[in-house]
């Protein structure tokens, strides 16, 4: 996909991936459109980015309620005249034991991470078809296809999303529109609670740059790549997971007693 003449809708520009991929995708030449629940915080990334050389619109909206991805598309297209790529990066984390986790923050979660994302692309998608031209670029993560333990809930949205994307890739086969998906690793972002952090450096989990994993997400969709998974060793963690998924097991229960002081720590 040439981004130089894209028009580019991007959630979570208020997060530390979306924010970093909005950064640089703006001396590039693409027209932004940029979502974000804040009306003070989009402007000011909207001026930030007119000031990198973008043309950037701002939206605003909370992308977990029902009706909001549609209008939110219908102004886009509306504003812009079109819409040829849609990052989801948008996102929500629960970190801690499920038994602890309130069925409202888990409702939240699925409403962020996954239902947003695929109503966006439901309202999108016509459009797109219609032109015979797209790309949809779902951010979902490592965790979306390892089943992490203290991460039960977010795992399971990412792996929705994961699903979700893989299947709708295919039944878009030859329409002119695909279907990226990238799966970062830790990251350090604001994303990442206080817990979260000291518990990745405890357990010594690699990590990466904002700036970093945005540069993966741009590259991605430049070659038009089905699917992404960032990191070494994680990438190789994911396929044995899929095919022996017990040897995984008893590694990742080793580390529960390890994460057990950060889990159940209020706040988290």
């Amino acid at each position: 996909m040439n981004i130089s003449t894209s028009t580019i809708l991007i959630t979570g520009t208020s997060g530390g991936i979306g924010g970093a991929i909005a950064r640089q995708l703006a001396p590039r030449g693409a027209s932004l459109i940029i979502v974000d629940r804040d009306a003070v915080r989009g402007a000011q990334m909207a001026t930030e980015l007119r000031k990198a050389g973008a043309k950037a619109l701002v939206l605003n909206g909370e992308l977990c309620e029902a009706d909001v991805p549609a209008r939110l598309v219908a102004s886009a297209i509306e504003l812009a005249g079109g819409i040829d790529i849609l990052i989801n990066c948008a996102g929500v984390q629960n970190f801690g034991f499920f038994a602890d986790e309130a069925s409202i923050d888990t409702t939240t979660l699925f409403k962020v991470n996954t239902l947003a994302p695929i109503n966006l692309i439901n309202a999108v998608l016509p459009h797109m078809l219609a032109k015979k031209h797209g790309q949809i670029v779902n951010v979902g993560s490592i965790f979306g296809s390892i089943g992490f333990p203290c991460f039960a809930s977010y795992s399971a949205s990412k792996f929705a999303l994961r699903g979700f994307s893989e299947a709708l890739r295919r039944e878009l086969k030859g329409s002119g529109v695909g279907v990226t998906y990238v799966a970062p690793r830790f990251t350090r972002t604001p994303f990442n609670r206080d817990g979260v952090t000291r518990m990745a450096e405890a357990l010594n989990m690699n990590q990466d740059e904002p700036a970093s994993v945005a540069a993966s997400v741009i590259n991605a969709i430049e070659h038009d790549k089905l699917d992404r998974y960032l990191g070494w060793p994680e990438k190789l963690f994911v396929r044995i997971n899929s095919i022996f998924p017990r040897l995984v097991d008893s590694s990742l229960m080793k580390q529960v007693e390890q994460m057990r002081p950060f889990a159940t720590q209020t706040g988290r």
